[in-house]
């Protein structure tokens, strides 16, 4: 049985929204309609997606599967048209993106390459926030990220490892701990009056512990120089370090790769070339 993307869209704004009339206005269509037709889809898919009563509406287990599902498959349509309109037009840009201060150096060196490459293309950098690459893949906003294993993202990508590389501490310059050479992983993980950030996992929540919770790097940067906390980091990420901050390297931290990713379903002969290019300048490492 097919389910159409009109469907899906109104059972999106429903099961999101737990209110049918709220859910309507959002859609810009009336509430009668809108009711009838998520009566239709749990007729034809034989299952019960909502329970409705006087205290409001709430999503049956069929129903939270169908609101996973749906999203997925609502977001693989819009990356299908925005990839094919992007396909369509010769004239616009690779976009590449990466995080915000991620792998500077590197990212530097790839688009002096590209752009003396002889089939060069122009290349546009997009920058993101911590974890966001994957999203902006799928979606078909970018072509190709550069992305850091263990860290980020990689499910379902075609990947091209660049390097490897270790980690460091980045601290307030006024910290006892920013006077060492170098730390192992214990000095940093309970350190009480300087709390080690937490970043967001692959799935959006938060490990626990007494470290804020940050997901920008701007947000970080400015509690670190604070006092305020600590990280790990990959090395070649500390260009976005300030004066106030000290990079100590982690000799026991485990080490990350950086790597060029992109959707496997690609043919764009302009993503086969960045990714050869990138090749090319670990190999000449």
């Amino acid at each position: 049985m097919d389910l159409e993307t009109r469907e899906l869209r109104y059972f999106v704004a429903v099961a999101e929204e737990l209110h049918f009339g709220r859910a309507a206005d959002r859609l810009g269509i009336a509430q009668p309609p809108l009711s009838r037709a998520i009566r239709q889809l749990e007729h034809r898919l034989g299952v019960r997606l909502l329970d409705r009563d006087r205290r409001g509406v709430a999503l049956t287990e069929a129903g939270r599967v169908l609101l996973r599902e749906a999203r997925l498959a609502l977001d693989a349509v819009t990356a299908a048209a925005r990839r094919t309109r992007r396909a369509g037009d010769s004239r616009r840009p690779l976009v590449l993106v990466t995080k915000a201060g991620a792998s500077h150096e590197l990212l530097r060196r790839l688009l002096d390459a590209v752009a003396n490459a002889p089939d060069a293309v122009p290349v546009e950098v997009l920058l993101c926030e911590v974890g966001e690459q994957a999203g902006l893949l799928r979606d078909g906003t970018a072509d190709v990220a550069i992305m850091h294993r263990p860290y980020d993202d990689l499910a379902g990508f075609d990947t091209e490892d660049l390097f490897v590389e270790g980690q460091v501490a980045i601290l307030p310059r006024t910290h006892p701990l920013a006077e060492r050479e170098k730390l192992v992983l214990a000095d940093v993980q309970d350190v009480p009056d300087l709390p080690i950030a937490r970043w967001p996992r692959l799935d959006g929540s938060y490990p626990d512990g007494p470290g804020p919770e940050v997901r920008t790097q701007s947000k970080l940067a400015q509690l670190v120089a604070l006092g305020r906390t600590l990280l790990v980091i990959p090395a070649s990420s500390r260009a976005w370090q300030w004066p106030e901050h000290v990079a100590v390297p982690v000799v026991d931290a485990p080490d990350v790769t950086t790597v060029l990713a992109w959707q496997p379903s690609t043919t764009s002969l302009a993503v086969a070339s960045l990714v050869r290019t990138a090749a090319g300048l670990r190999e000449g490492t």
